[in-house]
């Protein structure tokens, strides 16, 4: 029987996460094939123990997870290299990029299968399809190429996540440390990453979850997530935890019990949510929660205009006003809130563009007048290929391509995209991508990011110092001086680095 090999590859430097959505496969294959993971953020050469793995023979199947940007940047040459190498290798791709642009990988030639969503069920009835040569063109969740068309099979519901095997985290200590995976950040010493759902319950068109999941959400009941990380605090050590679910606040009655679980561990915690969820969770829950440990939450604000919220498919309830009201509810919690905003979304014209730039520039000053602890995460606007939404037509029609050969996704140009740092939208002139930026340069020597762990009260009191002024008149030009303080001293960005 042929093993399989998993890749997660390097989505950071010098920081460390247990691997969560490549060890979710290595869960459900666990018992039935042997496999083995190779962790490109923490093997100093992943590509060459690849190759030792698949120069035994024995190693017939390898996946890959695969996100935008720093895992892309990997993922490419890798397979490359290893298709040329190794030609009779089954390559199986999943995660966010092959789920959303599939021809362009199958036609590179490289990858054999795409895992479209959860591959839960999907990967090991593959292998089992694969391995006894029987069909699994009715297998759900698949993505491959027959002759020259590209042919995508049908979705599968989303699952209930308390069946699910448990993650088989120590077979993964024997490979890498555990420990090496629960790392210092601004929660504590030793951080958990950890999933304890699938999904999301809105379909925001700037977002690259909705065209996988569809606006569904599943969980692990508040027992089970409690259980697991009970376990790698008693084994190893843990401290904290980063929740990285896309909307671990779905469910009120979910997150009090939760919090009521977790409390007596006096670890602290962070999550992502939505702003008009939260708002309709009560005084007392919210107390409860941070008395349990969360000290930040992550919230898609995006924007401050109604407009522009209804052209982004925000959905739910949420406006302007509420987003200024809930920031200056959570003061009284003590959780800090952490906003993100999308700045430069498309418009007929660029007056209009830069009009929705300034709009969005001087709402997040009065987030900031009504409660300065509010964190503040800055995107440029990229676009997301999700079908049939009003926004994609939008920026199609404004002439906006994606490569058409896989290997220019790893050019420097659109390499920035995948962080969302440098867009390439045709609508956005350079001054206007300068002045976001500058801006967000002003604003973080003003309120630099309490996660910056590294940064010392000195150190934040001299960037404040020199940053003041421009931010109280409005001159966000040429921050040059700012920039040097944040380069020298190595200023940690939450929107690129996380904690």
């Amino acid at each position: 029987m042929s093993k399989i090999l998993l890749f997660n590859p390097q989505s950071a430097n010098g920081k460390y996460r247990i691997p969560n959505s490549i060890l979710s496969i290595a869960a459900s294959v666990e018992g039935k094939y042997e496999w083995t993971i190779v962790d490109g953020n923490r093997d100093p050469n992943p590509l060459e123990a690849i190759e030792s793995y698949l120069s035994t023979g024995e190693y017939k199947y390898l996946g890959f997870t695969v996100m935008p940007g720093p895992q892309l940047k990997q993922s490419i040459p890798f397979v490359k290299t290893i298709k040329e190498k190794f030609p009779h290798t089954t390559m199986i791709w999943g995660g966010y990029f092959p789920s959303s642009h599939p021809k362009i990988i199958l036609d590179s030639g490289y990858v054999d299968f795409i895992i479209n969503g959860p591959g839960d069920h999907a990967f090991p009835l593959l292998i089992d399809a694969l391995e006894n040569n029987t069909p699994y063109e009715f297998i759900r969740n698949l993505i491959y190429k027959a002759g020259n068309e590209i042919v995508k099979t049908a979705k599968e519901d989303l699952f209930d996540q308390d069946p699910l095997p448990p993650l088989p985290y120590d077979k993964l200590n024997e490979i890498y440390n555990i420990k090496k995976y629960l790392g210092k950040t601004y929660l504590g010493e030793k951080t958990l990453a950890y999933h304890s759902s699938i999904g999301c319950p809105f379909t925001c068109s700037f977002c690259a979850v909705v065209p996988i999941f569809e606006a569904r959400w599943k969980a692990k009941s508040a027992q089970n997530v409690y259980k697991d990380i009970k376990y790698i605090k008693d084994k190893w050590g843990a401290d904290a935890i980063e929740f990285h679910d896309n909307n671990f606040f779905v469910s009120e009655k979910r997150t009090v019990e939760f919090a009521k679980l977790i409390k007596p561990e006096k670890m602290s915690w962070w999550g992502m949510a939505r702003i008009d969820t939260m708002d309709k969770f009560s005084d007392a829950s919210l107390a409860l929660i941070r008395e349990a440990g969360c000290k930040i939450i992550f919230f898609g604000a995006e924007s401050g205009n109604n407009l522009i919220l209804d052209q982004l498919d925000k959905g739910g309830t949420q406006t302007g006003d509420q987003i200024i009201r809930f920031a200056e509810r959570l003061k009284k919690f003590d959780i800090i809130p952490e906003y993100s905003f999308v700045l430069g979304t498309p418009a007929p014209t660029a007056q209009q563009v830069e009009a929705q730039i300034d709009f969005e520039i001087d709402f997040i000053k009065q987030v900031k007048a009504v409660n300065p602890r509010t964190e503040i995460v800055l995107y440029t606007y990229s676009p997301v290929p999700t079908e049939g939404s009003t926004l994609f037509k939008q920026v199609q029609a404004a002439g906006f391509k994606y490569p058409q050969v896989l290997e220019d996704w790893i050019s420097p140009a659109w390499e920035n995209f995948d962080m969302r740092k440098n867009p390439l939208t045709p609508w956005l002139t350079p001054e206007m991508i300068d002045k976001i930026k500058n801006f967000e340069t002003v604003l973080n020597g003003v309120y630099p990011t309490v996660t910056d762990i590294r940064l010392s009260l000195l150190k934040r009191k001299a960037i404040q110092l020199v940053s003041g002024l421009r931010y109280k008149v409005n001159m966000y030009k040429y921050p040059y001086e700012i920039k040097l303080l944040q380069k020298v001293w190595k200023y940690r960005q939450p929107e690129i680095q996380g904690f």
